[in-house]
């Protein structure tokens, strides 16, 4: 049970990474004497370097299921695609959006299937929620208004496929970047 917490408060910590990357990222980045853009891939590296140890010593840290000890982890697939999502987008109008729907859209989306409700149900809910999040972003971060309405309901449908090996925690963001990056140059003239 602690585990189940501690990975529902860890997805709601995410929330704090684009404010982190927006608001003190280049000064980090240039306190190590790095650009943000290699500070974003040396954590994603790093990261990717930890899971392969980690994987080759088949363990599991506090928080992990113990599938995780035999397959890339939640954490380091999210890791990946936060970091995909700041390389590829650094602008405030997607990354909050999309960071955003994964600390808060994919835990509300577990705690409602834990609690029993049919994927119809869960389904609706976290449209609302996540659309909610990204006309947010549309109001403070200019996010456009068709992206909004066209990707948050396809960030919820990404969290919903059982993959075997990719976790939710990449699925949610790296598919609707692939949708953002594809229709930004439509969004850009609109």
């Amino acid at each position: 049970m602690s585990g189940h917490i501690f990975r529902r408060l860890f997805h709601l910590a995410m929330c704090v990474l684009p404010v982190i990357y927006f608001e003190y990222g280049d000064s980090l980045a240039d306190s190590i004497g790095l650009t943000l853009n290699q500070a974003v891939a040396s954590i994603v590296i790093v990261a990717a370097i930890g899971e392969a140890l980690r994987l080759k010593l088949g363990i599991t840290v506090f928080g992990q299921r113990e599938y995780e000890s035999k397959q890339v982890s939640a954490l380091a697939w999210g890791a990946l695609a936060i970091g995909l999502v700041f390389l590829s987008t650094p602008t405030e109008a997607y990354a909050y959006p999309l960071i955003l729907t994964l600390a808060f859209g994919d835990p509300f989306m577990g705690e409602l299937r834990r609690r029993g409700h049919e994927s119809r149900i869960v389904i609706t809910y976290a449209c609302i929620l996540v659309l909610g999040i990204w006309l947010a972003c549309w109001y403070w971060f200019d996010t456009p208004l068709l992206a909004s309405i066209i990707v948050a309901p396809i960030a919820v449908f990404s969290e919903t496929p059982r993959l075997r090996y990719i976790d939710d925690n990449a699925t949610m963001l790296l598919i609707p970047l692939a949708v953002i990056i594809i229709l930004e140059p439509f969004l850009n003239v609109m």
